[in-house]
């Protein structure tokens, strides 16, 4: 992918919006920061977080974060507004929005399709806590799904339940029972699944499974309308003692398949130190395609903000170019200070 290609592309993502962390107050309140993503109105244009908090109030909904299967067979994260009733759980709302064909179905962008079964019913779901364990049972109807498509419906329940406050482990039930493995192809289940088990799982050519490290990493596609959206895709690479730097180093490297995904970074760009430190992972990129003062391009620094705290765990993180760290992206974002990773992503224009 050439430079004039990355920074047009950049300019019209417009799928994250991240909010700066400073010691003190930062750019947007703490409050804000830990919520949502300012919506986008019908002009494509964010909202303020004053709108955003009266279209709630209104009823016009709430951002949601939920994980959806493209139209390339890829799981992603999509946002969607979601009326949430003082009775009900997020966790569960958030579930039945996933059911093919369900009540809420109508909600689901197009170019995306729900992954558990039709006819599937959640009929309870709880949250221990101090365990921040979801445990979910489903109805009969969610063993009814085709076995190729078993690892998929594991990893959009779990990516979905933990992409929410409170939650990093989860655990699948049908008819009151827990499942210790899935009824079709048998794929086992931990006592608690977490986002350990990966999403839209790929590996290297010749890679040894049991000599891997894997990496969760954030590439970009185009639904039918041509707006951008994220893919994140966890890769088995060679075993390596640096996951954090490794994992920049795969985003440069690009999709294995340029079929179904997009490159968000240049070939060009080396990684010249990962450091993690108080909370914030520290990333030093040499790119020779920038310039001081350039605007960098959005999609390849929100992806570097993706994968870093995705793999480190950490929850801020710094990004330097060429040694400085006074960058601002196409979107405008600065970068001068830590960002954080935002709560939501992908929300499309209705």
């Amino acid at each position: 992918m050439n430079h004039y290609r990355l920074f047009r592309r950049a300019a019209l993502v417009g799928a994250l919006v991240l909010p700066v962390l400073t010691t003190g107050c930062g750019l947007f309140s703490q409050e804000a920061s830990q919520s949502i993503d300012p919506p986008q109105d019908n002009t494509g244009n964010a909202t303020s977080w004053e709108d955003s908090a009266k279209a709630a109030q209104q009823g016009e909904g709430t951002q949601m974060t939920v994980y959806f299967k493209d139209r390339n067979g890829k799981l992603a994260p999509i946002t969607v507004l979601a009326e949430i009733g003082s009775e009900e759980k997020w966790g569960q709302k958030a579930l039945e929005m996933m059911v093919d064909g369900g009540p809420l179905s109508n909600e689901i962008p197009e170019g995306f399709q729900a992954v558990l079964p039709q006819g599937t019913q959640v009929k309870g779901f709880d949250v221990i806590a101090d365990q921040k364990l979801a445990i979910v049972d489903f109805s009969k109807s969610f063993t009814d799904y085709n076995a190729m498509d078993e690892r998929s419906l594991v990893e959009a329940v779990t990516w979905t339940l933990t992409g929410m406050e409170g939650i990093e482990q989860v655990q699948i039930w049908v008819e009151g029972e827990k499942l210790d493995e899935m009824p079709v192809d048998g794929m086992p289940l931990d006592d608690t699944i977490t986002r350990a088990v990966g999403i839209n799982l790929e590996a290297q050519d010749g890679i040894n499974y049991s000599q891997s490290t894997p990496v969760t990493l954030y590439f970009s596609a185009v639904t039918p309308n041509n707006e951008t959206y994220y893919v994140p895709v966890t890769r088995l690479i060679n075993r390596t003692d640096n996951r954090a730097k490794a994992a920049i180093e795969q985003l440069i490297s690009g999709p294995l398949s340029s079929k179904e995904l997009e490159a968000v970074m240049t070939p060009d760009v080396i990684v010249k130190n990962v450091t993690k430190k108080n909370d914030i992972a520290t990333v030093e990129l040499e790119y020779s395609g920038y310039e001081e003062g350039q605007q960098a391009p959005a999609e390849m620094m929100q992806a570097v903000v993706l994968a870093m705290t995705e793999n480190t765990g950490l929850k801020k993180v710094q990004i330097k170019i060429n040694g400085k760290s006074n960058v601002k992206d196409t979107n405008n974002q600065s970068y001068s200070e830590p960002v954080s990773r935002p709560q939501h992503m992908n929300a499309f224009k209705s």
